[in-house]
């Protein structure tokens, strides 16, 4: 199972070497920022992958809170806020904008660890079963699709597709099947809807559209080896 990214945001070394550590050793991957106008960079490029966010509250070039700010209008990701500062105020303007947990300094790298672990583990993001099939994987539980570990965004009706094609490898899948399965017998929609979903899914896959292949006069089946294949 691939390693959930942590972007830590604190402009003390110190602080940043001690909580990366005791996260890596838990099974973490830390990107690691010096000021909040680090932290927003490395989210804008790589917010796709990043499962979770500690920010220091004072920090030069843009404070924790703006940064908490400009996050919560792009993304749902949990955020925890550190900070010396223990004041009620302060914890309820962080909750206000959007904070998920509040530590203050000083604290303990480990209990840290523990709520990063149990945000992820409420988030789903953690502790979630994981199917693979070649370099693509899904986990059914919080229903995060990945291509080659990144996660990848997908309507409900493209995630249910592909996890049905997960639970039948290799197996040839009629159009009325997909249709009954995914949509259900109520569903007044045409076959056309099933091919519609897998041109989209497919782009969605990339180079590894050709997973969903086209079986001539029945439907689609998931498989990596190609026999008679019509990828129109």
């Amino acid at each position: 199972m691939k390693k959930p990214f942590i972007l830590l945001a604190d402009d003390e070394l110190r602080i940043r070497k001690l909580v990366s550590d005791f996260l890596i050793k838990a099974g973490f991957e830390v990107l690691c920022a010096r000021d909040g106008k680090e932290a927003l960079d490395i989210f804008t490029e790589q917010g796709n992958k990043i499962a979770l966010i500690i920010l220091d509250v004072m920090m030069p070039n843009m404070n924790g809170w703006e940064v908490l700010k400009e996050i919560k209008e792009l993304s749902i990701v949990p955020v925890i806020m550190l900070t010396a500062r223990g004041e009620e105020a302060d914890q309820l303007k962080g909750f206000k904008l959007g904070a998920n947990d509040y530590v203050n300094k000083p604290f303990s790298p480990s209990v840290l660890v523990a709520r990063v672990e149990n945000l992820l583990k409420r988030s789903g993001k953690i502790g979630s079963k994981q199917l693979v099939f070649g370099n693509i994987s899904i986990e059914p539980e919080s229903r995060i699709a990945f291509v080659e570990n990144s996660p990848i965004e997908l309507t409900p009706k493209e995630f249910d597709l592909l996890l049905y094609f997960f639970n039948n490898m290799g197996i040839a899948l009629t159009r009325d099947k997909l249709l009954n399965a995914v949509w259900n017998y109520d569903y007044f929609g045409d076959l056309r809807t099933v091919d519609t979903h897998i041109k989209q899914l497919r782009a969605k896959l990339g180079i590894y559209s050709s997973y969903i292949q086209t079986v001539r006069g029945i439907g689609y089946r998931l498989k990596v080896q190609s026999e008679t294949i019509d990828q129109n």
